[in-house]
């Protein structure tokens, strides 16, 4: 497959799976890793992910749970362009179509009330007077509220999820009150959550959630993630609890690799 100047082929180094990343574009992170471990879906599972990027959570969901189908939403033409050239180079088109489209108009695609899973890795920040906006209009989309905003999300999320789905989210744990909210509003209970804190003597500042539609309250908080042990060792603590994943460890390694060499 023919690259752009501005992009570079990376194996993933589970089976033969690769990715094509573009310098310009929003690319690959750990947290895009934790929320793929995350997720769990039965081999039976409708699913849907909002805000794909270049496809590679959609891909390691396959990967590691292989639901029935996936169909993975982007806005942006350029990063849906990019997804669907990395389903194609890991021949699973049949397992995952890229629907270049915003997922407030899911209705031309997807009927209502009929999935079991979504997953999103969507903009973190609100668009305000004090947000930094990357000069790069498809690295802004992907990190501001600019077209996807919280309430969109959990909203259309909860129409789409069949009664007893499930929605996995990371997100800033800064807006933590304000997804609670949300979900409640749009009969969604927090199952399950954890955060992750950049370092041993720093607040976290990502959580994963959980949530179910329909299910009745009960919240079970996992161990926070901490990134970078106090010697600055990257991932450390994240090896640690999870040192019978191999899957997750690979996966986080070669993140650590890409992070100092790209």
């Amino acid at each position: 497959m023919l690259l752009q100047d501005s992009e570079r082929l990376d194996d993933l180094q589970l089976g033969d799976l690769k990715i094509i990343q573009d310098k310009n574009k929003y690319n690959f992170t750990s947290d895009s890793a934790l929320l793929a471990n995350f997720v769990s879906t039965k081999k039976s599972d409708k699913c849907v992910e909002i805000g794909c990027g270049s496809g590679v959570i959609s891909i390691l969901v396959n990967h590691k749970c292989s639901p029935q189908k996936i169909f993975a939403f982007e806005i942006q033409s350029s990063m849906a362009d990019l997804a669907k050239r990395n389903i194609t180079l890991n021949n699973l088109s049949d397992k995952i179509e890229i629907i270049n489209a915003p997922i407030q108009e899911f209705e031309k695609y997807i009927q209502k009330a009929t999935v079991d899973v979504i997953f999103s890795n969507p903009p973190y920040m609100k668009v305000n007077e004090q947000s930094l906006i990357n000069s790069s209009k498809e690295i802004a989309i992907s990190r501001h509220e600019i077209k996807l905003n919280l309430q969109d999300l959990i909203k259309c999320s909860s129409n789409l999820l069949k009664f007893g789905g499930k929605l996995y989210l990371v997100h800033r744990s800064e807006r933590l009150s304000e997804i609670f909210a949300e979900m409640h509003k749009n009969q969604l209970e927090p199952k399950r959550m954890f955060f992750v804190s950049p370092s041993e003597n720093k607040n976290p500042n990502i959580v994963l959630i959980e949530a179910q539609k329909g299910a009745k309250s009960g919240l079970k908080v996992l161990p926070t993630l901490i990134v970078n042990d106090k010697d600055g060792n990257y991932l450390y603590t994240i090896q640690k609890l999870y040192k019978e994943n191999k899957w997750f460890t690979l996966l986080l390694r070669l993140l650590a690799i890409w992070k100092t060499s790209h």
